[in-house]
Formats: C-alpha cells, structure tokens, sequence
C-alpha cells in the first residue's frame, strides 16, 4: 500500500468515525416522546364522557381506517364546523410518525372534549397502518390516503405533518415533522386551533 493510499485510509475512516458519534450524539439529544400504552374503548368513554355529539361520533370510531379520500375528509371537516381540529397525516412506515403517535394518544384524549382530532394514513400497507393503531391506540379515527390525494391536494412536503383548523372550519397552520413533545403540541393546538395567541 502506497503512503498516499495509506492516509486517505485513514482519512476516510476517521470521517466515518466522526459521523457516527454525530449521528449518536444528536439521536441522545433528541427528546423521547412518551411511551406508548394500550388503550381500551372503555377508557376513551370515561375520558371522553360529555363531549359535544360530533365529538363524540369520532370517538366511537376510535383507531379505525376509513376510506372515502379527500371527499370524505373535506365532508368531516365540515361536520365539525364549530369545533376546532387538528388533522395529523402519518404512516406506518414513517418512523418520526411512530415516534410522535403517542403524543397523540395523551393529546387526544386530554383535549378530545374540545378539540377534533382526525388521522390520515398516508400511502400506507393497511395491514401495517392496523398493526401500529393496535400498537398505539388513538382516540379518533384516520382517512385512508392510499393515493396520496389528500397529501398532494394540501401541498404537503413530508410525514409526519398536522394542520389545523379554527372553529370556523378555516385551516390557519401546517406543521411538518414530528410533535415529540407534548408541550409543542399543545401549544400550537392552543395557537392555531383554539386561537388562544402564542
């Protein structure tokens, strides 16, 4: 091996090893989201007892797969005029939308008197959009987006993203990328959904 071989060797390594401790280091400073539990019907309609009757219809159809596309979607939306909303759009395949489903659960059911909350399951394989619902129930049910319509009619740039819709049905903010903290959400629920200001 020439000396010029031999340094561009350990060059190259090197590079290797500083991009495996960067990747670590920034993997544990990233905040866990919550850990994800079961959760059973029995527990959504304690939770959840009282909500307004739209509110509750979503309820009842906790962690199903709907179709019915963008059609069906823009027909709920307009269901729950009246009603702030908050849609998060995922995948089973997504892993940042895994990692932020439980922030959802918690949210979901804390907030699901007042707040409609709805999923789109984006390109998905159903099988592995029921696996991770089981996994980690939510409180509301999500649209089937096999086609991506919904996600290209609202000019989305990745997954996980949520929008968010005043009372009035008007939609006032898109996030993209991952709630993994609870406090994030909520602020933004409070801000763009419930218009209480930042």
């Amino acid at each position: 091996m020439s000396s010029r071989s031999f340094w561009l060797t350990i060059g190259a390594l090197a590079l290797v090893a500083v991009i495996a401790v960067g990747i670590r280091q920034a993997a544990s400073e990233s905040p866990a989201p919550p850990p994800a539990r079961p959760l059973e019907r029995a527990e959504i309609a304690r939770r959840l007892a009282g909500a307004p009757a739209p509110l509750a219809a979503l309820h009842d159809q906790a962690n199903e797969l709907l179709d019915g596309g963008p059609r069906a979607l823009r027909t709920r939306l307009a269901e729950l005029r009246g009603y702030p909303i908050v849609v998060n759009v995922w995948a089973a395949w997504c892993g940042p939308c895994r990692a932020e489903l439980p922030v959802f659960q918690e949210a979901s059911l804390d907030l699901g008197r007042r707040v409609a909350f709805l999923g789109v399951d984006l390109r998905d394989n159903r099988a592995s959009a029921k696996r991770l619902l089981r996994q980690i129930p939510v409180a509301y049910p999500s649209y089937e987006d096999p086609d991506g319509r919904v996600f290209d009619a609202e000019g989305l740039q990745g997954v996980p993203s949520t929008l968010f819709y005043d009372h009035r049905g008007r939609q006032t903010f898109v996030h993209s990328g991952p709630y993994l903290e609870r406090a994030a959400l909520d602020r933004h629920i409070r801000r763009y959904a419930l218009g209480q200001g930042a």
